[in-house]
């Protein structure tokens, strides 16, 4: 039997948690969950731009962990937009942190999981 997930830190609770391609009804749509910790993990690196081991250190897993993350979230995110899949955000072993200066909100109904709920539909919940 596998190890448990250690709970990934997360510091941002998205707004928008369901994206699709414009014009075509989501009963056609193939989809991919990206699990919140996938999310955090590319929002650390590709927006904020910090390295891999800035990211493992924020997210309180190791640099080899969030290079495994970030590797899954960059390749679900590029199948979904090669292939015109719907992308859900939702799901994973995380847990909310607060910053400093306490900018963040729990999510209740969202975080532990593995991602089989309906999520909060399109746009802000």
């Amino acid at each position: 039997m596998p190890r448990p997930q250690k709970p990934r830190a997360v510091r941002h609770d998205p707004e928008v948690v369901h994206f699709k391609p414009a014009g075509v009804p989501m009963r056609l749509l193939e989809e991919v969950t990206l699990g919140l910790d996938e999310l955090e993990a590319m929002r650390l690196a590709d927006l904020e731009n910090l390295s891999h081991e800035e990211v493992g250190e924020m997210m309180k897993v190791s640099r080899a962990t969030a290079g495994r993350i970030l590797a899954e979230a960059r390749r679900k995110t590029a199948a979904a937009l090669v292939h015109g899949w719907a992308i859900r955000v939702e799901g994973g072993a995380v847990e909310t942190v607060k910053d400093d200066d306490g900018t963040i909100c729990e999510s209740p109904g969202r975080g532990r999981g593995r991602g089989r709920g309906r999520g909060r539909g399109f746009g802000r919940g």
